[in-house]
């Protein structure tokens, strides 16, 4: 899909509808208001809406496009992608952790 969405001839509604996916996905706020961090039910909802919208989203990408993306993504299978963008994922964690000790330690210490 990542691939597909990079196309330049793949629509604009593709693109878009694809992109609000991803959000859905990374969203704290869930279709069904049952926040991700409740354990089983905060996963049921991207069990079905995330299926669902992929299957939705390869429909609007020409087959054409398809078939180029995934040969891409056969070509790079096993190999990291972007290392910049895995620094940057694990430095959010890390402040993300850190910021929750500092609170800790002010509201107990």
């Amino acid at each position: 899909m990542y691939f597909a969405y990079r196309d330049p001839r793949t629509p604009w509604y593709a693109k878009l509808f694809a992109a609000a996916l991803v959000g859905y996905v990374f969203s704290p706020v869930d279709l069904f208001l049952i926040p991700d961090f409740i354990p089983v039910l905060g996963q049921l909802d991207e069990l079905v809406v995330v299926p669902v919208g992929v299957i939705v989203a390869r429909k609007m990408i020409p087959d054409r496009v398809m078939v180029e993306a995934r040969a891409k993504a056969k070509a790079l299978e096993g190999k990291p992608v972007n290392r910049k963008a895995a620094v940057v994922v694990v430095a959010v964690w890390l402040l993300i952790v850190a910021l929750v000790l500092v609170l800790a330690v002010r509201a107990f210490g």
